[in-house]
């Protein structure tokens, strides 16, 4: 600081360095300091965390705002008169009967009773297709071509349409439904399976054979984690597929279910309870494919983690 500034400072007692604002006597020493005008960065900076917050909320939630104002207009238009409330209710009393039912156990035995049919047809479609398709799309490739054309008709078969031949064979009862349920996961499964087979590198395969790898040992390490998201992508078209086959089946030939449920509450006039079931099949069939998908990712993901370990 030069003699003329250091003048000036004593002469006019003020010191704004740093922020603060000081006063100094004659000889130069301060007297007095006065609290600085420098706003406080510390609410700045929790602004910009809840803008963040709030940012990356809204981008969660972007998907969601369609259904969200569906479902209000779904309870203010029967109610404001827009529509006739005795053909589109408000979704209040949608849930109202839904609570009805659920209290005297209705809905959970239909419920139940749908999902454990799903479950039994995808669970047999599995234990065939996978197996089936690992040995036709790596061990007999030149067969797998052969049948290729056979096996696409019998896939673009719609399985709802064989629906009266499997009550010929099977008789009305569960077998029938099984066989619906079966038909439609198998050919999704087999596919993806062979083409996920076929789809992994044969340089993987060779270095395999050529440490000395058995077939059990191929199977385990190389054409497994390879074909895993492809048999899983068949798995959730097959599901999602099946589960609709089944309300379908149940509408025709079953006592219980929730295809029974549509049925019935369609046949007695119970508006309410008709919706009701075609709200819990559409959630029911996205909950299984989001389930499955969730399955993936984490046997997928602990394989990799494994890997790396």
């Amino acid at each position: 600081m030069s003699a003329s500034e250091s003048i000036d400072r004593v002469l006019n007692g003020l010191d704004t360095a740093e922020g603060n604002l000081c006063s100094y006597n004659k000889t130069g020493e301060p007297t007095q300091v006065l609290t600085s005008t420098v706003p406080s960065q510390k609410s700045d900076h929790d602004s910009i965390k809840w803008n963040l917050i709030l940012s990356a909320l809204n981008k969660k939630l972007m998907d969601y705002y369609g259904v969200a104002v569906l479902l209000i207009l779904w309870e203010l238009a029967p109610r404001l008169g827009w529509i006739d409330r005795q053909f589109f209710p408000p979704l209040s009393s949608i849930f109202a009967e839904g609570s009805k039912l659920v209290k005297d156990g209705t809905l959970i035995l239909h419920i139940a009773v749908s999902l454990q049919r799903t479950f039994q047809g995808l669970i047999c479609a599995i234990a065939l297709a996978v197996p089936l398709g690992f040995v036709l799309g790596g061990w007999f490739p030149r067969f797998t071509r052969f049948l290729s054309p056979l096996l696409k008709l019998f896939g673009q078969i719609n399985a709802f349409s064989l629906f009266p031949l499997f009550v010929l064979f099977f008789g009305i009862g569960e077998l029938a439904k099984f066989s619906i349920i079966f038909w439609s996961c198998l050919w999704p499964i087999l596919f993806t399976t062979i083409a996920g087979v076929q789809e992994v590198d044969p340089l993987f395969i060779k270095l395999a054979r050529s440490m000395g790898s058995g077939r059990l040992i191929l199977f385990v390490k190389v054409l497994l984690p390879g074909a895993l998201p492809s048999i899983f992508t068949g798995v959730r078209i097959g599901a999602t597929v099946a589960f609709l086959m089944l309300i379908a089946a149940e509408m025709i030939g079953a006592s219980s279910g929730l295809g029974w449920l549509v049925l019935n509450s369609s046949i007695n006039y119970l508006i309410p309870r008709l919706y009701l079931a075609a709200l819990l099949i559409a959630l029911l069939g996205m909950m299984l494919n989001y389930s499955i998908h969730w399955l993936e990712g984490l046997l997928i993901q602990g394989k990799d983690e494994l890997k790396v370990a």
